[in-house]
């Protein structure tokens, strides 16, 4: 096995291919244009960076595991100016347009003019899109902003399960909930809130004594498309 070589390089990934998972780096050595290819999984448990097209990186070379041809190692991300472009339209407004992708039955939406690719967030009470919408033109926002290396995606127009818009209802207007308790655990009370499509937790102390299929008053503190928060209503005893 050949000794890697030990000098750092610097290009700009011109291609990816995220199921294969793997993709392609420009450089220039000695005025000569080149590329090279690398593992954009690198099976490390620390989560990667997720590489987009026109990412600045720096790389060493050492020999493929074929040993046919030179690939890039320790790749790590720099920049990526189309990035930082949409960063600043979306300061002034926060919707783009593109195509839905899925890679590995994971929802992705690639930008119409960069072609960069970002993971689609989607809430646990929104109904995704069908898969047959893939490769469908769509308007979605930017989120994560000041955090480049975690910048997803959401639609712009979304379309909430039945349950999640009542919870919106009723945190706006203040309105108690009769919560079923659906699983008592060590560390907390989980509720049904409007069926078992919509969850929540009590603490094992705030619930009080309580078994699964008992009904609980809960009134809902925090609302938001990721998360809700609840808190048991007093007993008035009447």
């Amino acid at each position: 096995m050949s000794t890697p070589d030990l000098q750092v390089y610097k290009g700009k990934i011109s291609f990816i291919n995220h199921q294969k998972q793997f993709a392609t780096i420009e450089y220039l050595y000695n005025n000569k244009e080149k590329a090279v290819n690398f593992k954009t999984d690198s099976g490390i448990g620390k989560k990667s960076h997720q590489f987009r097209l026109g990412d600045g990186v720096s790389f060493q070379l050492r020999l493929s595991d074929r040993g046919d041809k030179m690939a890039a190692y320790n790749v790590k991300f720099t920049h990526n100016t189309s990035v930082d472009l949409l960063i600043q339209k979306a300061a002034i407004e926060n919707r783009f347009s593109g195509y839905l992708k899925m890679v590995e039955n994971k929802y992705f939406v690639k930008e119409w003019e960069s072609y960069i690719l970002f993971p689609l967030l989607l809430s646990p009470w929104e109904v995704p899109p069908v898969e047959t919408a893939a490769n469908e033109a769509i308007s979605f926002t930017l989120i994560n902003l000041d955090k480049p290396n975690s910048i997803q995606a959401e639609l712009f127009s979304h379309n909430y399960i039945p349950e999640y818009r009542k919870a919106v209802q009723h945190f706006n207007n203040k309105i108690d909930i009769e919560a079923t308790v659906s699983k008592i655990a060590p560390h907390g009370v989980y509720l049904d809130l409007f069926g078992e499509k919509m969850k929540a937790k009590l603490g094992i102390e705030e619930a009080g004594e309580v078994k699964k299929g008992d009904t609980v008053q809960v009134l809902i503190t925090y609302l938001s498309p990721y998360r809700v928060v609840v808190k048991k209503v007093a007993d008035t005893g009447l």
